[in-house]
């Protein structure tokens, strides 16, 4: 059943978006702007309600102008200066159709095909060649569905597709602590693969101790700390786990860069396979001879916005196995921080919501949940 939407005179959907119009920090460019959709729908147009829309740091960094993927800006919304609408992924409700629309109806529940199509407002006109269809929104939450496209895609797409991973194989990553790591992790753990799973030092011994277990009962097979992994002995300690080498560790997962993942690499067998998604220590990434001519380690990279734009549909199949999962109880949610939208938050609530994920350690990814509005 569709939740009641904001209406204007003459039947017009009152909506609101976050956009900018030049590239910056978002609490210096992000401006939140009210504008009216119609409600005589062009007869291929589907009229969308958003639901949840989370914050990564893809979204904040296409706001500073620093991310490879770029959304055009317009004067489509009415700003006064051609402008685009932040986020990337999301949870949206049909509340209409067009004439000619067949593959959606009031109610269904989809996510967007592509990205750069702006996520962060309350309402959106789309065309049903942006959208995917979320074949069962039975069992799921909004949160489930606005956050499967991006972070589970990775680790899913990650784990299948650049090494033929056995059952008892192991894979070892950085970053194990973040919606990929974790998403790894319990798929992983559904696959019969090994893992060894790096995270960033806490504070302190107990927070340390604290994520380590919360990891290993979320599947990992180990956990250790980056500290741990830059020991001498790190790599006669992953033999021991590895049944004296004998189990194969074929992939390794990064999203660090710098000096750690250097150490990983270490890690690796001979002919395993390094995949880079992410360089969140803004360091290079140095590899080491004697892994390219000794070990045969291959290096590859992967951004997932590329891989959805280019494979629509293995991005829907993904996308409906992972919500399977979800529904089954077999992949739990990752942490959030639920941030409520609803037609009278303030502009600057939102815009501390996205400035505020560019903090240290966080209790979890920040999500827009759209309330009333």
């Amino acid at each position: 059943m569709c939740r009641r939407h904001k209406s204007g005179p003459y039947g017009y959907t009152q909506a609101k978006a976050l956009v900018y119009s030049k590239y910056g920090e978002p609490s210096d460019v992000l401006s939140l702007h009210t504008h009216s959709i119609s409600p005589s729908l062009p007869s291929s147009a589907v009229l969308l309600r958003t639901l949840a829309s989370p914050i990564n740091p893809a979204d904040i960094n296409q706001i500073q102008g620093v991310y490879p993927a770029k959304p055009p800006f317009t004067s489509l919304l009415g700003t006064s200066a051609p402008s685009a609408v932040g986020g990337n992924e999301g949870c949206f409700e049909v509340v209409s159709v067009g004439s000619h629309i067949k593959s959606v109806s009031k109610g269904d529940w989809v996510i967007m095909k592509n990205t750069s199509f702006g996520t962060w407002r309350t309402h959106t006109l789309a065309g049903e060649k942006d959208i995917l269809k979320i074949d069962s929104k039975e069992g799921l939450t909004p949160l489930q569905v606005g956050t499967v496209s991006v972070n589970p895609c990775t680790a899913y797409r990650m784990l299948q597709d650049f090494e033929e991973m056995r059952e008892g194989d192991w894979f070892i990553q950085n970053g194990a602590n973040s919606g990929v790591g974790r998403a790894a992790i319990q798929l992983g753990r559904q696959w019969g693969l090994k893992s060894i799973n790096i995270i960033r030092d806490r504070p302190d011994a107990v927070a340390t101790e604290a994520m380590k277990n919360e990891l290993l009962e979320l599947g990992a097979t180990k956990v250790a700390t980056e500290s741990e992994l830059m020991d001498q002995g790190f790599k006669e300690q992953v033999k021991e786990w590895t049944s004296g080498g004998r189990e194969l560790v074929k992939v390794g997962l990064n999203c660090v860069g710098g000096k750690p993942t250097s150490a990983l690499i270490k890690c690796l067998s001979p002919s395993g396979h390094l995949i880079t998604y992410g360089g969140m220590s803004k360091q290079p990434l140095a590899l080491p001879t004697s892994a390219l001519i000794f070990k045969d380690i291959k290096f590859s990279g992967f951004w997932v916005s590329r891989w959805s734009d280019a494979h629509p549909d293995d991005k829907k199949k993904t996308v409906e196995e992972v919500l399977k999962m979800t529904r089954k109880g077999t992949f739990k949610d990752i942490p959030v921080q639920e941030l409520r939208w609803d037609w009278g938050t303030e502009e600057s609530t939102l815009k501390e919501a996205v400035q505020g994920t560019l903090g240290g350690f966080r209790a979890g990814k920040s999500v827009f949940i759209y309330g009333d509005t």
